[in-house]
């Protein structure tokens, strides 16, 4: 009433007593009952919680092995604003992809499924209706959120599910070119216009009423589809890197490679001839190194350029931000480059969680815990308090830093695309201390004490010492393998 009756002396009159004056009090009585209603019904709704749901923007990096990071350890590369990332939320310095190849990752990813479930084995393979209704983006569409999908989608490029999102811009293609020509006609690096592109989604949907998710998926680093390939970074980081010197892993030493079986060691595998084109020398080593590091700098720079436009929209202290790799990257160990093969540099990715929502004990957190790639979708669904479905195999991250949370202890690992000789088919068991990997055409085991030889230099299946824990890795990896199905 006392709102009202200020309203009408400065607004409308300079007293109610004109209205009276009017003969109009049963207008009067209207009005006033009509405000003091409004104006209970303010007071129920100030009473209600503000909506929590935050929105979240997963962004994904191409063929990102896990130290290539500075807060990793990695004190040659720059990387500042995804450090400022984990510096303001948790960083998994043991983050794994479950099937290290571009299709099955990304399905994993958006499924929270083994390969073994998802059936995405190939690059010509999509999910069904039934199935997609079950990603992470679909359930969030459901429960009322605005989605949006950015870059690379990576999963048969033919049958998109475009459709399916409120805003979608990936290239109708599997492996986008890094130089496009946008509508201006101007040539525009992939990185900047996933950027554009960002910055684009951000100013359409920030602010509106309903939460937001964005998934965005940069190509970089991975390498280019020229022939001969090439890792082609934005030209402004041309001098970046230019006088350092990239150390020598131990494992390029000539007899990593000969130390493998005749069906590996072969010219037809596709790791080995990717290898060839890049590290063959001591001068293709360096250059490609610094090539890769140059498209993860760039990477960083177009997230920097996110968190601030988050905080210009004033909306960053409602949004979480993931950050992951969906396959790590072999640069020369063991005689290889790619992915695909059990080693750590081609299944061990970066992941951080960050944002102003992530509860406060947590920020600045360095986790040992193992966190898998089929983990996003149930994290994701946890963040914006949708439940999880029974399909989906992955764990809510954040719900193991709770007390009495149990921690991962191992996880199956798979890899049976194309097979051999190209890339032989292995599968097997990631654990704290073990490894266990087999090939399984060929009946042949690998198994690394990874605690204690974190390069995996050391193939220990033969040594008599390791009998015991050998057998139980042997029965846990046809109990894994059963369980991821």
């Amino acid at each position: 009433m006392a709102g009202f009756g200020q309203r009408i002396e400065v607004r409308k009159i300079a007293s109610p007593n004109l209205i009276f004056q009017l003969g109009n009090r049963q207008l009067w009585d209207a009005l006033t009952s009509r405000t003091q209603s409004r104006q209970n019904k303010n007071a129920r709704d100030n009473t209600k919680p503000k909506p929590s749901r935050p929105n979240i923007i997963f962004v994904l990096t191409d063929d990102h092995r896990w130290d290539a990071l500075g807060v990793m350890g990695n004190n040659i590369i720059k990387t500042p604003n995804l450090d400022a990332l984990a510096e303001r939320g948790i960083l998994f310095k043991k983050a794994y992809v479950t099937t290290s190849i571009c299709c099955v990752s990304r399905a994993s990813l958006l499924s929270g499924q083994y390969m073994s479930r998802h059936k995405i084995n190939d690059f010509s393979t999509c999910f069904s209706k039934k199935a997609l209704d079950k990603t992470y983006p679909a359930l969030l569409k459901k429960a009322g959120y605005k989605i949006g999908f950015i870059g690379k989608f990576g999963i048969d490029s033919n049958r998109q599910p475009d459709s399916l999102f409120d805003y979608w811009a990936c290239p109708k293609v599997e492996q986008p070119p890094y130089l496009v020509v946008n509508r201006s006609g101007q040539t525009i690096h992939n990185t900047d216009s996933v950027g554009k592109d960002i910055k684009q989604f951000l100013y359409q949907f920030a602010g509106q009423q309903e939460p937001f998710c964005l998934s965005v998926s940069f190509k970089a680093p991975h390498e280019s589809e020229n022939d001969p390939p090439t890792f082609p970074y934005q030209e402004r980081f041309a001098s970046l890197y230019q006088n350092t010197n990239i150390p020598k892993p131990v494992t390029t030493d000539p007899k990593y490679w000969n130390s493998f079986p005749e069906f590996f060691r072969s010219d037809k595998n596709i790791g080995r001839q990717r290898w060839k084109t890049f590290f063959s020398t001591e001068e293709k080593r360096q250059e490609t190194v610094k090539n890769y590091y140059r498209l993860i700098t760039g990477v960083d720079e177009a997230v920097g350029n996110m968190v601030a436009q988050l905080k210009q929209l004033q909306i960053d202290r409602n949004t979480i931000i993931i950050f992951m790799g969906d396959n790590g990257f072999s640069l020369g160990e063991h005689g290889l480059e790619g992915k695909w093969f059990g080693f750590e540099e081609s299944i061990r990715v970066p992941l951080i969680i960050s944002g102003a929502p992530i509860p406060r004990k947590l920020v600045g957190k360095k986790t040992n815990n193992i966190a898998l790639n089929i983990d996003i979708a149930s994290t994701i669904l946890s963040f914006a308090g949708v439940a999880t479905p029974a399909t989906i195999q992955g764990k809510d991250l954040m719900a193991s830093f709770k007390n009495g949370a149990t921690e991962r202890e191992d996880f199956f690992y798979e890899h049976t695309f194309i097979g051999s000789p190209g890339l032989p088919k292995v599968e097997g068991v990631v654990s704290k201390k073990f490894k266990y990997m087999k090939y399984i055409e060929h009946n042949y085991e690998e198994f690394y004490n990874t605690k204690r030889d974190p390069r995996e230099t050391n193939n220990l299946i033969e040594q008599k010492s390791t009998g015991n824990n050998l057998a139980k890795f042997r029965k846990r990896y046809a109990v894994l393998k059963k369980a991821a199905k």
